[in-house]
């Protein structure tokens, strides 16, 4: 038998879902662990909304990284509730687990949900202690108590990107052999659209406050290169409140400025091209509604 047909019997790929409670790192991690960024973070809770997927390749195999909303106990509002089903049918279909931890929390009844509705699981689940970079660290010693019911336990750091090959080499341990879902060069499901209304709204994350980021969304309505060579970016803000489209504007201007401005940079650094980003904020009473199911 020739290398490469070795090479393609022994080839490895499958989905793995990372799951947890909001906040916990889920995002970083799949960055990291994919090398680039395919989903936004923030230091604010519910930052992710849809279960975006990132795509690892290696000569052993390709792992597909699905990040989820983090999942409440406490319902209080339609974004909410939609969020944390996502989270609960991402969990469905795939072959590996990645519950993702944060110790420098005490666990309670929500990470005791999530606990209860992994351990149930019939499929590899590995127990992920995030942050472990951070110095003492109060209750380590009581996710550690769970490890038992796990398949694999590694403690790492998401941020630093420390004990990152390790929980690689776990997972490949429990993928099925298969072929590729992803050509060589695609590092993630989104298209340009959705991944750059999600960039433009981590910077409403990081520019506003508490309130604004859970009640907007942002909405790509062109990409187009120019004749000039400028990539030109049609996209909206969308909020439900007047006084929040006020807020997002920002007196003279200036909070939309701010937005538009870091989103810009950013979208240059990655592309490596000029960009000109139109950006509006736009008013729209029932969007949470129309969320995708």
């Amino acid at each position: 038998m020739s290398e490469e047909k070795k090479e393609e019997k022994n080839f490895k790929s499958g989905f793995v879902v990372l799951v947890g409670r909001s906040n916990v790192g889920k995002s970083t991690l799949l960055n990291s662990l994919v090398g680039t960024k395919v989903s936004i973070t923030t230091p604010k809770p519910q930052t992710t909304r849809q279960a975006i997927q990132g795509v690892l390749h290696d000569e052993r195999g390709q792992i597909i990284f699905v990040d989820t909303p983090g999942i409440f106990k406490k319902v209080n509002d339609r974004l909410t509730a939609k969020l944390t089903e996502r989270a609960k049918r991402a969990m469905k279909g795939v072959d590996v687990v990645l519950y993702v931890v944060d110790p420098t929390r005490e666990i309670g009844e929500e990470e005791r949900l999530i606990f209860r509705l992994v351990k149930n699981l019939s499929i590899p689940k590995i127990l992920v202690v995030n942050k472990i970079d951070i110095k003492d660290i109060p209750y380590k010693e009581d996710y550690q108590e769970w490890q038992d019911e796990f398949d694999g336990y590694l403690e790492i750091s998401a941020l630093k990107r420390k004990n990152l090959k390790p929980l690689i080499d776990l997972i490949f341990k429990y993928l099925p052999k298969g072929k590729p879902f992803y050509p060589q060069y695609q590092f993630t499901s989104l298209s340009n659209e959705f991944w750059v209304a999600e960039l433009i709204r981590e910077k409403v994350f990081l520019v506003t406050g508490e309130e604004i980021p859970y009640k907007t969304k942002v909405e790509v309505e062109e990409i187009a290169l120019r004749d000039n060579g400028l990539l030109y970016i049609k996209a909206f803000i969308i909020t439900s409140e007047k006084r929040h489209k006020k807020m997002l504007i920002g007196k003279g201007g200036r909070k939309i400025k701010e937005i538009g401005h870091l989103a810009r940079k950013e979208l240059e650094q990655v592309m490596n091209k000029k960009i000109y980003l139109d950006l509006e904020v736009k008013l729209e009473k029932q969007w949470q509604d129309y969320l995708e199911d």
